[in-house]
């Protein structure tokens, strides 16, 4: 059977409801009364919550993309791939360091109200990263351009913090954003650079693992030595599920070819379940399942997750053809950037209005359904904005 891999709805689905958990678990996190499975586990806890899952099964997803947008590209004759693996990394990295330094924002010191701020730069971004390629004129491309520009560069001069020893923009993570950023740029280099041999992909992905196993343990001596010059990948573990995503990828393409695409469903489940057990295993010599410290059995646990969840998709959407399913969150599957940046727009806004939701929708089952209401909002603003052609790509 004949695939076009310049459009793999099973990816586009599954982005589409991780997407739409992603903004859900992050807007019920405050929420009391809701089942504690929902929310993040505690920072000392050894335990897995839904929204423990989400950030993993997006850099999967992240992996994924990358085969075969790049075989799109190729196939265009596109010369300047090098060139956007690193502008999307840096805008990613850009403004994700933003993003990290709103936790901090003091409204005490700074001349504007914290939510006036993040709506100000968060319009920036949509002016400067906004898709102009549907529009023609070069000096409304450059106008509308600079005015993000200037309110970026605006806010990060009017910024201040209340972190200690730090008055200005300062590094204290990446932010989601950033850590998406800095695995799409080792990962994708390391795919084109290799030209996506299949064997190169995995060694990379066992790499990544056998790194974050050897940070938290120690067992693998022979990895200290690549310590030094791997620093942007942290433990490994951001790097562990996107380098898993493209195995899969790069695996999806070959047995296409050998039109034998029913064994990868197989083969997913295989991995998923080698990857349960070793998360287990290693889960007694560590400090348990944490997202907050990247514990080794969360990676392996989390891969396995997603390799599930993708083999459902793929039987639902690939083998069933039952895309339609999906199609009320399609936006959050195909404008993701901008359904992800769409409720920093909201949350200030919803701040400066003071108004409250009724006690019903702010706790238990009724805040349950509002987050719902809120995610599927949020997506339906981010389809509504690509019908006027307001899209965000870097």
């Amino acid at each position: 059977m004949n695939l076009d891999f310049s459009r793999i709805r099973s990816i586009d689905a599954f982005r589409a409801v991780t997407m739409f958990l992603m903004i859900f678990v992050n807007d019920i996190e405050d929420i009391p009364g809701v089942p504690p499975w929902i929310k993040h586990v505690s920072d000392n806890a050894d335990g897995l919550g839904l929204a423990d899952t989400i950030f993993p099964a997006f850099l999967f997803i992240v992996g994924l993309s990358i085969p075969f947008a790049f075989h799109k590209r190729i196939q265009k004759g596109d010369s300047k791939i090098m060139y956007r693996i690193i502008r999307r990394s840096l805008a990613l990295i850009f403004i994700g360091f933003f993003h990290a330094n709103m936790e901090t924002y003091d409204e005490v010191t700074a001349l504007l109200p914290k939510p006036v701020w993040e709506s100000l730069v968060t319009f920036g971004f949509f002016f400067l990263f906004l898709d102009y390629d549907a529009i023609t004129s070069k000096l409304k491309h450059y106008v509308l351009q600079g005015i993000g520009i200037t309110l970026v560069a605006g806010m990060a001069l009017i910024y201040k913090t209340n972190n200690p020893g730090h008055q200005w923009l300062h590094f204290t993570w990446w932010g989601i954003l950033g850590l998406i950023g800095w695995a799409y740029l080792t990962c994708s280099l390391i795919y084109y650079l290799s030209k996506g041999y299949l064997w190169i992909q995995a060694a990379f992905w066992v790499f990544f693992m056998l790194l974050n196993i050897d940070i938290h343990f120690g067992w693998f001596k022979f990895l200290e030595f690549f310590y030094p010059y791997i620093w942007l990948s942290g433990n490994g573990s951001i790097q562990a599920f996107t380098m898993a995503g493209i195995f899969v990828a790069v695996l999806y393409m070959r047995l296409v070819h050998a039109q034998e695409r029913r064994m990868l469903v197989v083969g997913l489940v295989l991995m998923a379940l080698i990857l349960f057990n070793l998360g287990f295993i290693v889960r007694y010599f560590s400090g348990g399942i944490s997202k907050v410290r990247d514990t080794p059995s969360w990676v392996l646990i989390c891969t396995g997750i997603s390799l599930i969840a993708y083999a459902i998709f793929i039987y639902i959407v690939d083998f069933k053809h039952k895309y339609n399913w999906f199609k009320f969150i399609e936006p959050a599957g195909t404008n993701t950037f901008t359904c992800y940046l769409v409720p920093f727009l909201f949350y200030p806004l919803y701040e400066m209005s003071n108004l409250g939701y009724p006690e019903y929708l702010s706790q238990g089952t009724g805040g349950l359904i509002k987050c719902v209401v809120f995610s599927l909002a949020m997506i339906w603003i981010a389809g509504v904005l690509d019908k006027v052609k307001v899209r965000l790509k870097i």
